[in-house]
């Protein structure tokens, strides 16, 4: 359990000393100040969730001291007390941030509820933090692997346009962390308080992705029986994350392009503007010019999303990385499957470092993920590796035959599950009727 410190600052020592013993019989660890200099001092070194500042000081007045307060913790509650209280120091308090403004003697009796309940909100707003902290941890830039100079370039650019609000768009193939990065962009923007939307925008038709996006009214279509935020309202303030915007339909994409230009949108069914506040973040792993030469991308949008441009490299572009990122994620699966953390040898990681990457991290990752399932030996050597991986990697074999290697693979994982192919299907990243399809032409039992 936290420890409820609080600050009394007042020059009357008697006073001081009643309220810090009440205050101490509560439960409370009590500092003391005698103004507004020793106050600032003990401030800065000590975690004070409540003060209990008097207006008139020696040095400074109490309300003046209030913004200083603040600017050293802002989740720190301030209640300033005056014996001679007046409404024009009571409102310039309450404008300042205080919690609350009471006047000595007569409300005595108030003073150990007001300081449970300004404490209440101090300790809330300290989880608050805590979580932020947490989010920008996991979300944030330093939770982008990686010290090649490929991709520690691609994190300088995302950390200079961070800070502002300039529409991104990502670039790189498929499994190349685009929306790691998309959220490490939202976290280190002054948004970061707000939404982040991520939208898939192949993972949608054109009339859903629409009325997914932009919301609709109630009669717009059978079915829409009442009024619906899109999701552009939800990301109000804060940032969507457009992925693969270049599956997209043309037609879409016109409404898209107003929103870039005037931060409004109609939705389906209602004939009014909705506006928005909302910085807009765009991912792709097509060549959009090509799609533009092709008619199937506006010119004008490509060129509003593309203002600021971030490439992302390849995994195969970046192999010094690989040995990183497998230890990272060996680390996640095992203790997501209540595993000792093994250790992978230098043959195990040569392997995965020759390998060619075409499905990239999210490639490795499955990979690993699947490895780790077969495996509980402390050490992963090369021969816990997928078949195909092996085959790649053995210039100096014989190829076996593809078919036999894919057999071999899908038995090993579908024996690992029990027999439950959903989870076979999501290890193999492949879709359930194709497994049921493999499983059936290779004729695979347990």
């Amino acid at each position: 359990m936290a420890i409820k410190k609080i600050l009394i600052i007042d020059d009357e020592e008697r006073l001081r000393s009643l309220v810090s013993r009440i205050l101490e019989l509560e439960g409370y660890k009590v500092y003391q100040a005698s103004d507004g200099r020793s106050a600032i001092n003990l401030l800065e070194k000590e975690d004070i969730a409540v003060v209990l500042c008097d207006v008139r000081l020696p040095d400074i007045n109490g309300i003046e001291l209030l913004s200083s307060i603040k600017k050293i913790n802002p989740a720190t509650e301030v209640i300033n007390v005056t014996a001679y209280g007046n409404i024009m120091d009571g409102v310039q308090a309450i404008k300042n941030g205080a919690f609350d403004y009471i006047v000595k003697g007569d409300d005595n009796d108030k003073i150990i509820p007001l300081v449970a309940k300004a404490m209440d909100k101090a300790l809330l707003q300290r989880k608050v933090q805590q979580l932020e902290k947490k989010l920008e941890t996991r979300f944030g830039f330093d939770s982008i692997i990686g010290r090649s100079a490929a991709i520690q370039n691609a994190i300088e650019l995302a950390r200079r346009v961070s800070v502002t609000d300039t529409t991104v768009l990502l670039l790189g193939e498929t499994g190349t962390g685009k929306e790691i990065f998309a959220q490490a962009i939202h976290y280190g923007s002054k948004r970061k308080d707000q939404n982040f939307v991520a939208v898939n925008c192949s993972a949608f038709g054109a009339d859903l992705l629409e009325s997914e996006l932009f919301g609709y009214k109630s009669g717009a279509f059978t079915g829409a029986v009442k009024d619906k935020r899109g999701l552009l309202e939800e990301a109000d303030h804060g940032t969507i994350f457009l992925d693969e915007i270049g599956e997209m339909n043309i037609n879409l994409q016109a409404k898209l392009l107003r929103v870039l230009e005037n931060g409004s949108f109609i939705k389906v069914g209602d004939t009014r503007n909705t506006n928005v506040d909302v910085r807009i973040i765009a991912a792709t792993n097509r060549d959009l010019q090509k799609e533009i030469i092709q008619g199937m991308f506006r010119e004008d949008l490509f060129y509003r999303l593309s203002v600021f441009t971030i490439q992302l490299p390849a995994l195969r572009e970046r192999k010094e990385d690989i040995a990183a990122l497998s230890h990272y994620f060996i680390q996640q699966f095992a203790l997501k499957m209540n595993k000792p953390v093994p250790k992978p040898d230098k043959q195990f990681l040569d392997e995965l470092g020759a390998y060619s990457w075409k499905g990239n991290i999210r490639e490795l990752k499955n990979i690993l993920e699947r490895t780790l399932i077969l495996s509980d030996s402390p050490v992963l050597t090369a021969a816990v590796l997928p078949s195909e991986l092996q085959a790649f990697d053995s210039p100096d074999n014989l190829m076996p035959d593809l078919a036999a290697v894919e057999k071999r693979h899908i038995e090993k994982i579908y024996k690992s599950t029990g027999g439950n192919k959903t989870e076979t299907a999501r290890l193999l990243n492949i879709g359930l009727s194709t497994l049921y399809r493999k499983i059936e032409e290779y004729k695979i039992q347990i």
